[in-house]
């Protein structure tokens, strides 16, 4: 090959890498941890990054009406870790509606100045638990990775990945890092009555069947448990005025708004605290309306 031939050969190299480099993704960016308290796991180009949220949800713990045992026993555990105490993963599970979302977020408005940091990872996404571990783990802040709504199919190999980091892999979890999930479901997994069949008793124990174990060793690997719980008329009426006057809308009529907040909750078939909440704005926006 002559140096002419040589030099030509290269110059369509370097065009053909120009080429290919910009079909690759772009490099995720990094995360800037001094402008941003909450961040959410994204993927792009088949790689993860965190996305700052520039306008977290602030909740104040105080706002948070009629569960108070829930919000002393996660309150206690986030305090223990942000002052890098021991403290246990957490699921909180129960009726739909009645505060464990926000209560993790209220956990974020509570401690976020002692460097608390909230990272939110949706469950299509805990494959990659592994990797976000090794991207947080080091730094100085305290994290909690919040699964919300967290529940997974019969099949669904992904609750694997989550049981390891959890507790089950060979590698210690660092202490910067602790998971916080919400569910319906108390064992995470749908529970069918089928199962129970192959419970037996031995000399008076109850022994389940290997499906029920394998459900019941994802759920106990959290180390607390915290239960939530349908709300009572009188607990929902509570709410309904808390977020009013959290709201600034002023309450001449109180019956008026306990017959209209009553008839809200039988039109979505549920007392919640979220169905409270929903009222106050719906009310909030009526009465500005007629103002």
């Amino acid at each position: 090959m002559t140096q002419d031939q040589f030099e030509h050969w290269l110059a369509r190299a370097e065009q053909l890498l120009t080429r290919v480099e910009n079909l690759l993704p772009p490099a995720p960016p990094v995360p800037d941890w001094n402008r941003a308290q909450a961040f959410r796991w994204r993927r792009q180009g088949g790689r993860g990054y965190l996305e700052p949220i520039a306008n977290p949800h602030r909740i104040r713990l105080e706002d948070l009406r009629n569960i108070d045992r829930q919000k002393a026993l996660v309150d206690r555990n986030t305090r223990q870790f942000v002052q890098g105490l021991p403290a246990n993963n957490a699921l909180l599970w129960g009726s739909r509606g009645t505060g464990k979302s926000s209560l993790v977020k209220a956990m974020l408005h509570e401690y976020a100045d002692q460097g608390l940091r909230l990272v939110e990872i949706d469950k299509h996404d805990l494959t990659d638990l592994p990797e976000l571990i090794r991207l947080l783990h080091g730094r100085p802040e305290r994290f909690i990775l919040f699964c919300d709504d967290l529940s997974f199919e019969a099949d669904d190999p992904s609750y694997k990945t989550l049981k390891a980091a959890l507790d089950g892999s060979l590698s210690a979890p660092p202490d910067n890092i602790l998971i916080y999930a919400t569910s319906n479901r108390r064992h995470l997994l749908p529970e069918f009555h089928v199962e129970n069949q192959d419970t037996r008793h031995i000399n008076g124990e109850i022994h389940h069947g290997e499906s029920v174990e394998e459900k019941i060793s994802l759920s106990e690997r959290f180390g607390l448990w915290v239960s939530f719980y349908p709300f009572d008329q009188e607990a929902y009426l509570a709410v309904v005025f808390n977020w009013l006057e959290q709201l600034g809308v002023p309450v001449e009529d109180a019956e008026t708004v306990r017959a209209e907040a009553l008839r809200f909750a039988l039109q979505r078939g549920s007392r919640s605290g979220r169905v409270a909440w929903q009222f106050a704005r719906d009310w909030a926006g009526r009465q500005g309306l007629g103002s």
